[in-house]
């Protein structure tokens, strides 16, 4: 065998074997979730409710900075209350949120509008710039703008808290657009996997898990033991939730309470926002992960943590395996070693599987009704599409600290377009797809029918992603 195809077909399996082991993790998630029961809600009269600030950090969002504002100032508590809108824009936002700021003030609602002077460390740099304002308030409560709380929200998760050893209690997102298209009923099902399986069976383990930057609450005290909010990474949320972890602070995961939130209703806005949870999840890995190992914690909690923040691998190792696929199955062919397809096929069944049956029991787990045919083909493709996106993000979060937050822009409930830069050509996506189609016709040509699964899952993933990248960027063109 000449060495270049030994090389060739090494890192073919290599990756493809790595991939497996991360979609049978989710498997094992699977399990855990169905194993361990879930312990009963805090329902003890509380004693004291304690002081909450309730942070809302936005930036550029005029399309839903009134209804944030008009559900935050809704919010029932029995305590001490006090809003915070902490307004970077440099847009209508601003003038939008002032008078709606006024309105609430005008029925005695204690609320800010809170501006800088600069956007500083980006929405880690306006918490951390809130905090230090005012009275020390005990709980910190963030909503991101796309978020409507509901009204008695605070009083089912605050009791949580009654534990001086809870440092963050985090409450199961809800949708309010998953319906809108395939892309966000897609969407939807990714979220409610990683919440209602994954954050569970986490929860429930007494392994690590994160505040997922949103529709969770914050005791001070945990907040400042672990260093404060820090724009070092692009997932603030997620490394100041292992070090406040690390630091022996106890997180609290609520499935059966949900904040509702409006999902990206484009592909772009949708590839913009898992970049950067991929990049910053890979910056959280290189500053956390080393400490974290060597700590003298269990070893079912570091092992969890190594799959938790270099789960974003996975999509490196999609391109990679995009890359080499019809590569190695050519070489398979001339060595007369096709058979081992076989292994190709085997692989391909145990990754696809355990990842399609994760979505399933994160459905069943979230209550919601039986996936239907069409969006359980959808998911798999979807996942692919956005691989090469977020195996870039791998790449620069191996190498980088810090970058630009990006935020993903909101439609509301108005029928204006969410206003975004302009979506990029997915030029790679384009030509990968081309490439696909081609190794399609080859196969068929030759009667190589073992080999199309894999071909039509990359052409399916790539394909739907240049076709709606490219019609996304035609119409923005238009406007």
């Amino acid at each position: 065998m000449h060495p270049v195809d030994t090389i060739t077909l090494a890192i073919y399996y290599a990756a493809l074997g790595l991939l497996v082991i991360y979609s049978l993790h989710r498997l094992h998630l699977v399990r855990l979730r169905s194993k361990l029961e879930a312990p009963p809600a805090a329902d003890a009269p509380m004693r004291r409710w304690p002081s909450v600030t309730v942070q809302l950090p936005v930036f550029n969002e005029p399309n839903v900075i009134a209804r944030l504002i008009d559900a935050a100032a809704a919010l029932e508590y029995p305590g001490e209350l006090r809003i915070q809108v902490l307004d970077d824009s440099t847009d209508a936002t601003s003038s939008i949120a002032a008078g709606r700021v006024a309105a609430a003030r005008s029925r005695g609602v204690r609320i800010d509008h809170v501006r800088r002077d600069s956007r500083s460390g980006y929405k880690a740099g306006a918490l951390a710039h809130g905090m230090a304002l005012g009275d020390p308030d005990e709980l910190f409560a963030v909503f991101d703008a796309d978020f409507v709380p509901p009204r008695d929200l605070l009083m089912r998760m605050v009791p949580s808290f009654a534990d001086p050893s809870v440092g963050m209690v985090q409450a199961r997102w809800g949708h309010l657009n998953a319906r809108e298209s395939a892309l966000t009923r897609v969407e939807a099902i990714y979220l409610d996997a990683h919440f209602a399986v994954e954050s569970a069976a986490r929860h429930l383990r007494g392994c690590f898990f994160n505040f997922n930057g949103t529709g969770g609450i914050w005791r001070r005290a945990a907040i400042e033991d672990a260093g404060g909010w820090s724009a070092s990474t692009l997932t603030e949320d997620l490394d100041l939730s292992y070090r406040a972890q690390l630091a022996a602070w106890k997180f609290v995961f609520l499935p059966d309470v949900v904040v509702p939130a409006e999902l990206p209703s484009t592909a772009s806005g949708f590839h913009r926002q898992q970049h950067r949870w991929a990049k910053g999840s890979i910056q959280t890995a290189r500053k956390i992960l080393p400490r974290l190992l060597r700590s003298d914690l269990p070893a079912h909690v570091k092992s969890e943590a190594a799959f938790h923040l270099t789960n974003n691998v996975a999509y490196l190792l999609t391109v990679v395996v995009a890359l080499l696929l019809v590569p190695a199955i050519v070489i398979r062919q001339r060595l007369g070693i096709g058979w081992t397809v076989v292994i190709d096929i085997a692989l391909f069944v145990a990754s696809t599987g355990s990842v399609v049956l994760f979505y399933i029991e994160g459905q069943r787990w979230a209550g919601r009704p039986r996936l239907a045919i069409r969006d359980l083909l959808c998911v798999l493709p979807v996942g692919v599409g956005m691989s090469v996106c977020n195996a870039a993000a791998v790449i620069e979060g191996a190498v980088q600290y810090g970058g630009y937050f990006e935020r993903t822009p909101k439609r509301g409930s108005t029928n204006r377009a969410p206003a975004e830069r302009r979506p990029r050509v997915p030029l790679a996506e384009a030509i990968l797809a081309i490439f696909f189609s081609a190794a399609m016709a080859t196969f068929i040509a030759a009667r190589q029918w073992a080999s199309l699964p894999f071909v039509m899952l990359f052409l399916s993933g790539y394909g739907s992603a240049a076709i709606g990248g490219l019609r996304e960027r035609l119409a923005w063109a238009q406007r």
